[in-house]
C-alpha cells in the first residue's frame, strides 16, 4: 500500500527524512544492517513502512524505515523487522556453508548469548530444587517432578533462560528449515507457541546441562524475536536410545514429523551404533571388539530385526552422505524443496544407494579385511564416493550454477530465455528419471568388465569389489561422452523430451533407440557403451 505522507513529501522533506533515518539507523541498512552510505546509495535508497500499513502501521515517520533497494525488494516479510531477523538468519546460514551444513538450534542459542550454563540442582523426593546463578539469580526455586506412565520416565516443567538450554543434534539433527519464516511471524503477531520444547538432563553430580532434543524451530523463531527464556518439559535420566527411537518414528512410520530422507538415514546410522555398543555390553565383549557380524547383530536383536537391517543400511548410507570427501553432496538438495541444487536427496536414495549399496546382511565380522582395504561395507563405501566424485567432477563442479537454480528452466526456455550450455546439460542430466537410466549403464559397464576378466562376481554386492584403474577410466570416460551429447544442449526438445514428467521406461527407450516412445528424434542414434568408453 503506498504512502499518503512521502508522496505528499517536497523533495527537501524527503532529503530530510532520509538523513534522519540514516542518523537514527547509525548509518546502516534497517533490514541487512550493513553500512549504507547516501552519496553511493543514492540511488538505491528504498524508504518504507515498518508494520505494513495492511496490518495497522501508521503512516508517519515513526514508522518509517531506511533500506538499499534490492534488499527491500528481495526481503522474505512484509513487516521489516521481521524481514531484518530473517536477514540474520540467512547471513548466519551463509557463514556454515563452507561447514556444509545448515543453521540448527544450537547456532541460534550461540547467537543470542545462550547455551553455556548447566543447572545446579538437587532432587528431593518428587521435587527438583534449582538455582539460576548463571544469569544472577541467586533464588531456590522448587517444582513437582512427574513420573510418565508409559515410559516410566521422570519429567518437571520449568521455565529456563536460555543460558542453560542446548541442542541436542544427536537425537535431533535437523537443521532448521526454510519454514523458520513463518513460525518468526506467526510469533511476532503474539501469537502464542502451542507445544513446548523437549529437553533432558542427567541427575547425576548436582549439575546438568539441558540438552533440547524436541521443538527446535519453535524455540528457534521465538529467540530470533528475543526470548530470554524458554518453557521446557525436562526428562530426568531417560533412556537415550528410547528418544532416538522415538524421534525416528515420529518422522517415519508415525508421520508426526516430516524428516528429511537424509536425517532419518543420520538417526538410523546412531542407531546402528548404538546397538553395535549394547551388543557388546550384553555379550561381555571389549569396547573395541569388532570380531561379530551384522548377521549376528540381527540375530541378536531378533524382536527389531527389519529395524535392525534399516539402521545397517542407513549408516552406509549415511557415511556416504556425511563424507567430507564425497564432492557430489554440494549439489544435493536435502530438503527436497529447493530450487538451488540440481539433484534432490530423493533421487540420490532412488539410484545410487539402490543400485549400489547391498541391501542384505552380511556374514563376515564387521573388522574383516580393515587392514588390507578390503572391508566389503567399506570398499562399497569409499568407492560410492569415488563414482560421486568422477560424476561431480565431469558435470557439476564449475558448471552447474545454484545461482540460477532449477525453477521453471524449461518453461523459460520455451520462453525464449538462454541458460549457460554446461548448466542446462547439468540440469537436464539430473531429472531423476534420466539419471535413474544412464546409472544403469554405469552398473551394466561394472558388471561386463568383472564378467570379461573371469572374475565370479554378484551383482547386487558389486561394489563391494575392488574396482581396477581401468574400470575407473572406462566410468569417467562413459560419464565425459555422455555430458557430451547434443540432447542435453537442444532446445528445441524442451517443448517435448524435457517438457513434462517422463517415465523410467521413457528414458530407456530413448537411450536404447535414439527415439521417444512417441517417435520424437532425441539422439542420432542409440547408445553404444564400447564406444562410450573410449
Amino acid at each position: 500500500m503506498s504512502s499518503l505522507f512521502l508522496n505528499r513529501q517536497t523533495s527537501d522533506e524527503r532529503k530530510a527524512l532520509i538523513e534522519t533515518l540514516h542518523q537514527t539507523q547509525s548509518g546502516h541498512c534497517f533490514i541487512c544492517e550493513k553500512v549504507l552510505d547516501l552519496q553511493l546509495h543514492k540511488d538505491n535508497l528504498d524508504v518504507d513502512h515498518v508494520i505494513p500499513l495492511k496490518t495497522g502501521g501508521k503512516d508517519d515517520p515513526s514508522n518509517f524505515a531506511l533500506t538499499h533497494d534490492s534488499c527491500n525488494r528481495s526481503k522474505q516479510a512484509t513487516n521489516l523487522e521481521v524481514a531484518r531477523l530473517l536477514q540474520r538468519f540467512a547471513a548466519l546460514k551463509e557463514a556454515l556453508e563452507p561447514d556444509n551444513r545448515s543453521p540448527n538450534l544450537g547456532d541460534i542459542l550461540t547467537q543470542a548469548g545462550g547455551g553455556q550454563a548447566e543447572l545446579s540442582f538437587k532432587l528431593v523426593g518428587d521435587q527438583i530444587q534449582f538455582t539460576l546463578s548463571a544469569v544472577g539469580d541467586q533464588a531456590i526455586y522448587t517444582v513437582p517432578v512427574y513420573l510418565d506412565e508409559l515410559s516410566g520416565f521422570r519429567y518437571f516443567f520449568v521455565k529456563l533462560p536460555i543460558q542453560y538450554l542446548r541442542h541436542d543434534d544427536r537425537i535431533n539433527p535437523r537443521a532448521i528449515g526454510s519454514n523458520i519464516s513463518k513460525l518468526v511471524e506467526e510469533f511476532y503477531l503474539k501469537r502464542p507457541q502451542l507445544h513446548v520444547p523437549l529437553a533432558w538432563m542427567t541427575s547425576e553430580g548436582g549439575k546438568s546441562a539441558v540438552h533440547v532434543f524436541d521443538g527446535q524451530h519453535k524455540a528457534a523463531a521465538q529467540i530470533m524475536l528475543g526470548a530470554k527464556a524458554m518453557p521446557v518439559r525436562v526428562f530426568v535420566d531417560p533412556n537415550p536410545d528410547t528418544l532416538i527411537t522415538t524421534n525416528t518414528n515420529a518422522g517415519t512410520t508415525l508421520k508426526q514429523v516430516a524428516f528429511d530422507k537424509s536425517v532419518q538415514r543420520h538417526l538410523g546410522s546412531t542407531l546402528y551404533r548404538d546397538r553395535i555398543d549394547r551388543f557388546r555390553t550384553e555379550t561381555n565383549r571389549p569396547s573395541d571388539d569388532l570380531a561379530f557380524s551384522e548377521r549376528d547383530l540381527v540375530s541378536y536383536f531378533k524382536g527389531q530385526s527389519r529395524e535392525m537391517k534399516r539402521y545397517i543400511l542407513d549408516a552406509v548410507r549415511d557415511g556416504v552422505t556425511s563424507s567430507a570427501d564425497n564432492k557430489l553432496r554440494d549439489f544435493i538438495d536435502y530438503g527436497g524443496r529447493g530450487k538451488e541444487r540440481p539433484l534432490s536427496y530423493s533421487s540420490i536414495d532412488k539410484t545410487f544407494y539402490s543400485f549400489f549399496i547391498y541391501q542384505e546382511v552380511l556374514d563376515t565380522p564387521l573388522h574383516f579385511g580393515l587392514e588390507d582395504g578390503q572391508n566389503p561395507r567399506e570398499l562399497e563405501t569409499s568407492q560410492l564416493i569415488r563414482l560421486m566424485n568422477v560424476i561431480a567432477e565431469e558435470i557439476y563442479i564449475g558448471k552447474f550454477d545454484s545461482d540460477i537454480g532449477t525453477d521453471k528452466i524449461e518453461s523459460q526456455l520455451q520462453k525464449g530465455t538462454n541458460f549457460p550450455l554446461p548448466h542446462l546439460r547439468a540440469f537436464r542430466m539430473s531429472k531423476e528419471e534420466v539419471l535413474y537410466n544412464w546409472l544403469k549403464f554405469v552398473e551394466q559397464i561394472a558388471y561386463t568388465y568383472f564378467v570379461n576378466t573371469g572374475m565370479p562376481t554378484q551383482k547386487e554386492r558389486l561394489f563391494q569389489y575392488p574396482f581396477p584403474e581401468q574400470l575407473w577410466t572406462n566410468i569417467r570416460n562413459f560419464v565425459r561422452n555422455l555430458a557430451g551429447l547434443p540432447l542435453w544442449a537442444n532446445k528445441d526438445l524442451s517443448e517435448t523430451v524435457f517438457g513434462g514428467k517422463a517415465n523410467n521406461s521413457f528414458w530407456e527407450t530413448v537411450f536404447a533407440t535414439g527415439k521417444s516412445p512417441q517417435g520424437v528424434q532425441v539422439m542420432a542414434k542409440g547408445l553404444n557403451l564400447v564406444e562410450m568408453m573410449k
